[in-house]
């Protein structure tokens, strides 16, 4: 403690340098031992110290910096498999019936029908109660995903079940054919709006990713559509399915590729852990399906069927990897933190205008 007191004759018991230094600072060059810095590199500007240590990354009692959404894997990324199968395999049904493949036609009709079944009834599971699904149409948002997906679902659903019905039954062949060709217009946004609806949320892995997200949805979907034909259509007219199978294939591994070396930081959720298991599982699976289906294929029908089910699976496991590294890069804080940090620092170097 100090023994020093004011009285009104002044300071009385003060300790010698205990004056304080008006105008001088640690900032103006002064050490605390009172010597004055060395000047930096010859320039005669004095270096900057930084007084505070960079930031660890951690929050506030151990949560994540960002709430990480309530979704369940089996509700969500089953959403967005069965999503992608229905849509893209309905493009792909209007192909074969306008070619003269009713099998295949037929054959992926009932899969996009079913797939878009299961793909609500996932929705609807997660959402809690079926009157949400419901409410979500009392208003067309376009600047909302969920809402132009909700509406696209319940647009799509009502053409897809009348194609199908009018292949079963062989009546009113005009109204299904335009059916058919109506759900295959539907079927890209269907595959594909699922990507939007992530990469609209806050969460790193899919927010940072939202321009290579649609590419790899859509080519996960046409791997899952060309998988889903090998597997359940004639050998004899196969052939459009094999070459949509390697073209998805393609895009999605090329999507894959392209998001992870412009992610930096972030694409260690797709790498890592159960997630990045997920893509590599997927990545094997899509290339023996491919492959296998174009060499195989075309002349076995049980290497056609098991191609058409490494190309489902393939597809299956690109939609969970895609979810559970989302949900990592939310619940790691340094996933939010460090590209923030690197965005600020490149606009800071980044040269003043004018």
């Amino acid at each position: 403690m100090s023994e020093s007191d004011v009285t009104r004759d002044g300071v009385r018991g003060e300790r010698p340098g205990r004056d304080a230094l008006v105008g001088r600072g640690m900032g103006d060059g002064e050490r605390p031992d009172g010597k004055r810095r060395g000047r930096k590199g010859g320039t005669g500007r004095r270096g900057d110290q930084p007084m505070v240590p960079r930031a660890e990354f951690t929050s506030y009692y151990g949560r994540p910096v960002l709430n990480p959404p309530t979704w369940q894997p089996r509700d969500i990324a089953g959403y967005f498999f069965l999503g992608g199968l229905a849509g893209a395999g309905s493009v792909l049904a209007a192909g074969a019936e306008l070619t003269g493949r009713p099998g295949m036609a037929r054959a992926l009709k009932v899969s996009s029908l079913a797939a878009l079944t299961g793909s609500t009834a996932a929705l609807i599971h997660d959402l809690g109660r079926p009157g949400r699904f419901a409410h979500m149409l009392r208003v067309f948002k376009p600047t909302s995903p969920m809402s132009v997906g909700s509406w696209l679902l319940a647009a799509y659903g009502p053409v897809a079940g009348a194609a199908l019905a009018s292949d079963l039954t062989g009546r009113l062949p005009r109204a299904g054919r335009a059916a058919t060709v109506a759900a295959a217009l539907l079927g890209p946004a269907v595959a594909s709006y699922t990507a939007v609806l992530a990469a609209d949320t806050a969460v790193p892995a899919w927010h940072d990713g939202y321009r290579e997200l649609p590419y790899l949805f859509v080519g996960s979907a046409a791997t899952a559509a060309g998988g889903m034909a090998l597997l359940a259509s004639p050998v004899a007219e196969n052939a459009p399915a094999r070459g949509v199978a390697l073209l998805g294939t393609a895009v999605e591994t090329a999507a894959v590729k392209a998001m992870e070396r412009r992610l930096g930081v972030v694409a260690e959720t797709y790498r890592e852990g159960r997630a990045g298991r997920l893509m590599r599982t997927a990545e094997a699976l899509s290339a023996a399906g491919a492959l296998g289906g174009a060499l195989l294929g075309r002349r076995s029908r049980t290497a056609a069927a098991l191609s058409g089910a490494a190309l489902l699976a393939a597809s299956a496991c690109t939609r969970f990897g895609v979810f559970h590294a989302g949900m990592r890069s939310a619940k790691d804080p340094k996933y939010t933190v460090l590209p923030q940090r690197e965005r600020l620092e490149a606009r800071r170097e980044r040269p003043q205008e004018g």
